[in-house]
């Protein structure tokens, strides 16, 4: 009876645990099938789609390939937020990323009177330390030098490397400027002193520009500073026409030109635009101006800064006249002075009014005649002329005359001073009107020559400025190219050779003369690089060769430093035997072949770009022929100091012999 007690205890317990086993089974289930269901739907909300969820009793995994480690660690915060976060087990992956892409290499250059500072991302292959040495040399001993830059290690793009030297040879000419660089393409801001100097420097940033290279210039020259203000505008039987125009603004100018067509001027009409007006309503009084003499038919219209002169035509009818100048007085804003004159008709006097005559010629020969009223305004007038036009031709065919008009030595001086502003031309002087013809080279000549006649005689003097510019006497427009530079320098050493003492590097015979030749071409021809190439024979050891056409192409670089060249951006390059140009057989080769060459300094193509890195492991560019040239170069300019402290006693025998009566 005991013992069936005692199973039914043990079977009831059985049963009971079964249940429990049972029971617990289906709570874990129910609780992982919600865990894995709450965590799928919160990654799938939260754009973790690549993410699958597995449940292992209570422990949630997480499988799949994230884009990145940020990707994955945000899809294990998002299951942790659902479930305890140490029931979560990343089995994830992350998938292999490409390859970097290289940044866009970019550097500004900002330099000024203070100093040059350099920022930006560089590659880590190109040769930053030349380039800041460079720059620093740039800025000089007094100025300071900024290095911000930064540099990454991925390969040097196309067309950095000529960027880069385009920006650092257009720099040297800019004091004022600042140079973005970017792979095939510079960008240029900078200020000039004047349109003349803009004009130049545009010229020859263009001129200088790789192939290949995108260039954007912002070049600004400020406006002029002109002293007196003045405009002068004149209606007679010849028409409308401005002797003089100035403007404070290009809306000023604009207004001024309008104002003249509609009073009948024709042509090109244009007024320099200049800092000094008198007043911010200057084109008001201009234009108020020219509309008066506009209705009254004729007449000469002068303004010096705020001194407005309003001529009539002789003979014209007074009231008329009266009306118009008294309305004319009144709209003029309140700075302006009016002095309204009517002439009166003159009589008619026999003979003809007393003349002085000064003529220049293409050439430069003055020639001076006329009539002077004593032998001091003679003297002076010669004296002056000489002074004005630089030249002892000055031909005198004047003459002493007694009872001249009061002023006249004034007038002759000032019309001399005109005519110094011309290349060629003639002035005429008589009491009541100067008159000036001729051909300049310089586009606002004839608002110079007004501005000095109003100063020196007053704006109810009386003259006609009629001057042509012509483009060829420009000497901006006249500068000859780099090309133009090098084919002159090619015909002046075609005949002639640059001579030297045997052995040595000292220039003889007609070598001088040929310096003064080319120091000449290229006084003309400013902010060439040019490489200056010295060669020899193959006699002698390479060594030998090599030093002494180092020393020789110093020597012609040195002659021309001498000679007042601006060589800053020369070179001078000793290739010893290399580049025969003859057979080093004969005699007659060997003499060709001891020589002084004369190149432009050419960015290197695009296409041909090397780093230095490459340029370092086994000189690349030799196959090409790109790399070598700037290697030697370096290699000499590094080897200039020995260079010029060796004695020609330093060469071999064989050297010396070759040299014995060769020229270069």
């Amino acid at each position: 009876m005991r013992l069936s007690a005692l199973f039914v205890r043990l079977a009831v317990f059985l049963v009971a645990a079964i249940g429990c086993g049972i029971g617990a089974q289906a709570v874990v289930a129910t609780v992982e099938q919600r865990s894995v269901e709450a965590v799928q739907s919160a990654l799938i909300d939260s754009g973790y789609e690549f993410a699958s969820v597995l449940g292992d009793g209570l422990q949630v995994i997480l499988e799949g390939e994230a884009e990145s480690e940020a990707k994955r660690f945000r899809a294990l915060s998002t299951a942790g937020h659902m479930v305890d976060a140490s029931r979560v087990i990343d089995n994830m992956t992350i998938k292999v990323s490409e390859a970097i892409e290289a940044p866009e290499f970019s550097m500004e250059i900002l330099r000024n009177d203070s100093g040059i500072s350099v920022i930006g991302l560089v590659p880590l292959s190109s040769d930053t330390e030349a380039l800041t040495t460079t720059l620093a040399d740039m800025a000089g001993r007094g100025g300071n030098f900024a290095d911000f830059l930064e540099s990454a290690d991925y390969d040097v793009p196309e067309g950095w490397n000529s960027a880069v030297t385009y920006a650092l040879r257009s720099l040297r000419q800019m004091p004022r400027s600042k140079v973005s660089v970017r792979a095939g393409r510079v960008e240029i801001e900078a200020i000039t002193d004047s349109p003349e100097q803009k004009a130049a420097l545009e010229a020859r940033l263009r001129q200088s520009a790789p192939r290949g290279l995108r260039v954007v210039l912002d070049i600004l020259a400020p406006r002029p500073v002109v002293s007196p203000f003045v405009t002068r505008f004149i209606i007679d039987d010849d028409g409308a026409r401005f002797e003089s125009c100035v403007a404070d603004t290009p809306d000023a100018e604009r207004r001024i030109i309008a104002a003249a067509r509609a009073a009948g001027a024709e042509g090109a009409l244009t007024c320099t635009q200049a800092l000094g007006a008198p007043t911010v309503r200057w084109a008001d009084a201009v234009v108020m101006g020219i509309e008066a003499v506009q209705e009254l038919g004729a007449g000469t219209l002068t303004i010096s800064d705020a001194d407005m002169t309003f001529v009539a035509k002789p003979g014209e009818v007074a009231g008329n006249f009266d009306r118009i100048a008294g309305e004319l007085e009144n709209d003029l804003p309140e700075v302006f002075a009016l002095d309204a004159i009517l002439p009166e008709v003159p009589s008619a006097t026999e003979g003809g009014p007393p003349q002085f005559i000064a003529t220049l010629s293409p050439e430069g020969l003055v020639q001076l005649r006329g009539r002077v009223s004593d032998d001091l305004l003679n003297t002076t007038a010669e004296n002056f002329a000489r002074a004005k036009f630089g030249s002892a031709d000055i031909s005198m065919a004047t003459r002493v005359v007694d009872g001249l008009p009061g002023g006249w030595p004034m007038r002759v001086l000032a019309g001399i001073e005109a005519l110094s502003k011309l290349s060629n031309g003639s002035v005429t002087v008589e009491p009541d009107m100067i008159a000036i013809r001729g051909n300049t080279g310089v586009q606002e000549a004839d608002a110079e020559i007004s501005g000095i006649l109003i100063e020196k005689l007053g704006t109810m003097a009386k003259f006609e400025v009629d001057v042509t510019y012509v483009e060829a006497l420009d000497p901006i427009a006249a500068l000859p190219t780099e090309e133009e530079c090098l084919a002159n320098i090619e015909i002046v050493t075609e005949a002639r050779k640059i001579t030297f003492e045997p052995a040595s590097a000292t220039i003889a015979g007609a070598g001088a003369a040929i310096l003064d030749d080319i120091a000449e071409i290229l006084q003309k021809c400013r902010d060439l690089e040019i490489e200056i190439a010295g060669y020899t024979d193959s006699q002698g050891s390479e060594e030998g060769n090599q030093r002494l056409s180092q020393q020789r192409a110093n020597a012609v670089l040195d002659g021309l430093r001498v000679r007042r060249v601006p060589v800053s951006n020369f070179k001078a390059v000793g290739y010893g035997e290399a580049n025969p140009i003859a057979d080093n057989s004969t005699e007659e080769g060997r003499e060709a072949n001891r020589r002084i060459e004369f190149s432009l300094i050419e960015p290197e193509p695009t296409e041909e770009e090397q780093t230095a890195l490459e340029e370092m492991e086994a000189g690349a560019g030799a196959e090409d022929g790109t790399g070598d040239g700037d290697a030697a170069a370096e290699d000499a300019d590094a080897a200039a100091p020995d260079d010029a402290s060796s004695d020609a006693t330093d060469d071999t025998p064989e050297d010396a012999a070759e040299e014995d009566g060769a020229t270069e």
